[in-house]
């Protein structure tokens, strides 16, 4: 399947159509949104007819080629799909339609999501007025390649069944992380559980293992010395981790953040971040102090709990989900009240059995890391597989 093909400018086989209406008041109108680099075209909010400034809306249909004037330059530009016929643009979304004699929808569809097409779009933008527009006529200078038709289903085809593929390893891959999830907080559970049959364990109010919130200590460092800082986004939710600490001016952050030292164990107390895992242990902080999000609970271990094992038991689904029982606040920012986080009972085995407990999970977790970086590898691979393929069929190498 190698060889060239013809280019033709769109000009040559795609038509402007407009299909105009006048907005109603009382009526409501579906809008379609057109997604960046090639995501597709999509279905909007509801638009009632008195509430638009536009005096006309234009209506869409199946196969519809769509571009949106300002971002045609980011890739912009989807074939509307079936269950989008009959949804409203405005004047900023010029429509055409294709000639289905020279070329399939479906073959055009192939090609607005290749980088050649978003670069000649972007060509074609530069210069234009009004926030690099690009208008009508020189998107229709665009070149595309355009085999046969036969040609074109034969290559749709192709990809359509190297995309299933693709997306069936993809799927495969998401099951195998979440059951890697699963089996260590299963694992953990068991633990808890037999945990409970031995008299040696303590289990007893959070707030008595460690102090929560504690006041700030004295911070003999000058203002213009480099600390830690912790927004939220810092935190890795999937392995509880601070993989994207910043370095900050103690002047910087000294006040209106949280405060925390090395150590110390930060929870985010916020939706979603909390019902996703954002907690983390404060490790390796420049100058021995941190600070950040003032959404995060501080908890600072007393000696009878070691840091590892209290992080182990706040990120349990268990935890999380009693977390989530007891949220206060409105939709949207709902909150874990510290009165939850004092007054929560947690099992707290002996020290030494502490230990043991933690580098057998941590092992587990290393094992379940390897499984997890040879997935993201693969997702990487396969994110990148899609467009090499649309690449070669733009040029012809397919």
């Amino acid at each position: 399947m190698s060889g060239g093909y013809p280019k033709v400018k769109l000009s040559e086989v795609l038509s402007i159509v407009e299909r105009p209406i006048t907005p109603k008041p009382g009526v409501n109108y579906r809008q379609l949104g057109v997604k960046l680099w090639g995501q597709g075209a999509y279905e909007r909010d509801i638009l009632e007819g008195s509430n638009t400034r536009y005096t006309s809306l234009f209506q869409v249909e199946k196969d519809d080629v769509v571009v949106n004037k300002i971002w045609a330059r980011n890739g912009s530009v989807a074939v509307v799909q079936p269950e989008l016929s009959g949804c409203y643009v405005s004047a900023e979304f010029p429509t055409f339609v294709t000639d289905k004699f020279q070329l399939l929808p479906k073959w055009m569809d192939l090609l607005t999501k290749s980088q050649r097409f978003w670069s000649q779009c972007n060509e074609k933008s530069q210069g234009t007025s009004g926030k690099n527009r690009i208008r009508s006529e020189q998107f229709l200078q665009i070149e595309i390649p355009l085999p046969s038709l036969d040609k074109q289903r034969r290559l749709i085809a192709y990809i359509d069944g190297l995309t299933k593929s693709a997306m069936s390893v993809l799927r495969l891959q998401n099951e195998a992380t979440l059951l890697s999830d699963h089996i260590l907080d299963s694992d953990f559970q068991i633990t808890l559980t037999n945990g409970k049959e031995k008299k040696n364990w303590e289990y007893d109010k959070l707030s008595n293992f460690v102090s929560v919130n504690p006041k700030r200590d004295a911070i003999h460092l000058g203002i213009n010395d480099e600390v830690s800082f912790i927004p939220m986004r810092a935190v890795d939710d999937k392995t509880g981790r601070i993989i994207w600490p910043e370095v900050r001016k103690l002047s910087e952050v000294s006040t209106g953040y949280t405060f925390f030292k090395e150590n110390d164990v930060i929870f985010a107390r916020i939706t979603p971040c909390m019902e996703n895992g954002k907690s983390a242990i404060a490790e390796k902080l420049i100058n021995g102090v941190g600070f950040g999000s003032t959404e995060f609970i501080v908890l600072r271990p007393n000696g009878r709990i070691l840091p590892e094992w209290l992080h182990y038991v706040i990120r349990s689904k268990d935890f999380r989900q009693n977390a989530e029982a007891n949220f206060k606040g409105t939709a949207g920012q709902q909150r874990v009240p510290i009165s939850f986080i004092s007054s929560v009972i947690i099992p707290v085995p002996p020290l030494n059995e502490q230990k043991k407990l933690i580098e057998y999970f941590n092992n587990i977790n290393y094992s379940l890391y390897r499984i997890k970086k040879i997935n993201f590898d693969m997702l990487a691979e396969i994110k990148a597989f899609i467009p090499s393929i649309l690449n070669k069929a733009y040029t012809g190498e397919l």
